[in-house]
């Protein structure tokens, strides 16, 4: 296995502790999680230009690197919804994005074809994590001047979110006609 399968597994396995931390009750367990959350996240950066750059991207890797974006993006919503810090229908429409562009990769797959991210899809998740931060931080430095970040950052991250996805579905729409 590659450095950089290797790093995006390491991503996966970081989101349990990430979710302790952030459902624990010790001093700072939000701002724990927080630094996990953004240590996971960066990952996903890394793991992309070492596979680039040494030449090794690979089918595993292609399939596991939006995975692990997925399960991190998830885990943190399902949780903050808990928390009561994100709305459930704001989660459910990032989530159903994720299932039907997900969708499409499978069937594209079947064909034999590879989906790439766009740079819309890549903006979404920049963005989705930026909301998570700001969330977790509590709104951190913003709050003092009476700024709500977190709530336009999330705002942001759900029009984007809806936005790559009608991108998705509209230049992959053959792939639906092909298998209705």
């Amino acid at each position: 296995m590659n450095l950089a399968n290797r790093i995006t597994f390491i991503r996966i396995f970081i989101i349990p502790l990430f979710m302790v931390c952030l459902l624990g009750n010790f001093p700072y367990s939000q701002y724990v999680a927080a630094f996990i959350f953004v240590l996971a996240a960066s990952t996903d950066s890394m793991d992309g230009y070492i596979a680039r750059k040494r030449n090794e991207v690979t089918n595993l890797g292609r399939f596991l690197d939006p995975l692990a974006d997925k399960l991190l993006i998830t885990s943190a919503l399902v949780v903050l919804v808990e928390m009561g810090k994100v709305s459930s229908i704001i989660t459910i429409i990032i989530i159903s994005r994720e299932f039907i562009v997900t969708g499409f990769r499978i069937i594209a797959a079947a064909e034999g074809v590879v989906i790439a991210a766009s740079w819309l899809g890549k903006v979404k998740t920049i963005v989705q994590i930026v909301s998570i931060v700001a969330i977790l931080l509590d709104n951190f430095p913003f709050s003092y001047v009476g700024f709500p970040f977190d709530v336009v950052a999330l705002y942001a991250a759900t029009i984007i979110t809806i936005l790559s996805g009608i991108d998705y579905i509209y230049k992959n729409r053959r792939l639906l006609k092909e298998n209705v």
